[in-house]
């Protein structure tokens, strides 16, 4: 488990970095890797929109464009109170301090749930998903960013030691595991030799999907 797949230490690492996190944001994710990816999800007007570790907001703002029924999830204060000041404590988005791990929300509250640049300081990140799903409605989506794992073995090391990277098989698994099914992924990147990020679109079973599977378990 990397150094900031640790809750404490990544609140302290992100307020300091809220000062610069807009400012460097860009050259791992930017606004045409986040609008490729919201083009993706489809999004309807009327859809309640969950966009989980918001952080200052840069999702949000995308959001924003398809949905005006969008809500907000941090733990950390200091990128919150950077979101704050673009949309307002509580104006254009609901916001809420929370934990991936334990959502403070009712069984079956929103039609889409986004997630870019937060499940990599997870320690647990099928309990993160399993907690999506629980959260998201029967056949809805959900669509997590991630930092993609390096080809070379010594960024592989460091990546290791940092944060949680995976690849498109680990996207996989976790999310079979958290019991999604319609599960696909897309590489994406800002420009050459940048880091690539890794997006996973699922779906939340509908309930007779969920029951189909019961009965194949039963009959193992």
């Amino acid at each position: 488990m990397g150094v900031l797949e640790n809750k404490s230490r990544a609140r302290l690492f992100y307020k300091y970095l809220s000062k610069v996190y807009d400012q460097i944001n860009p050259y791992i994710w930017n606004e045409e890797m986040r609008d490729d990816a919201l083009e993706l999800l489809g999004i309807q007007p009327d859809d309640r929109v969950l966009d989980v570790g918001c952080g200052t907001g840069f999702a949000t703002e995308g959001l924003l464009r398809y949905s005006d029924d969008v809500h907000a999830l941090d733990q950390s204060i200091h990128q919150m109170q950077k979101a704050f000041g673009k949309f307002g404590k509580n104006d254009e988005v609901r916001f809420y301090r929370g934990d991936a791990e334990r959502l403070p929300f009712a069984d079956n509250s929103f039609d889409v749930i986004w997630s870019s640049g937060s499940i990599e300081y997870w320690p647990n990140p099928v309990d993160a998903l399993e907690e999506f799903r629980r959260v998201v409605k029967p056949g809805r989506r959900v669509l997590v960013v991630g930092p993609d794992y390096p080809e070379s073995g010594l960024f592989q090391r460091v990546a290791d030691a940092i944060m949680l990277f995976y690849d498109e098989h680990e996207a996989q698994r976790m999310f079979e595991e958290a019991g999604f099914v319609d599960i696909e992924h897309h590489i994406q990147q800002a420009y050459p030799g940048s880091p690539k990020a890794i997006t996973t679109i699922a779906r939340a079973p509908e309930r007779d999907d969920a029951d189909d599977e019961a009965a194949i378990e039963a009959d193992t």
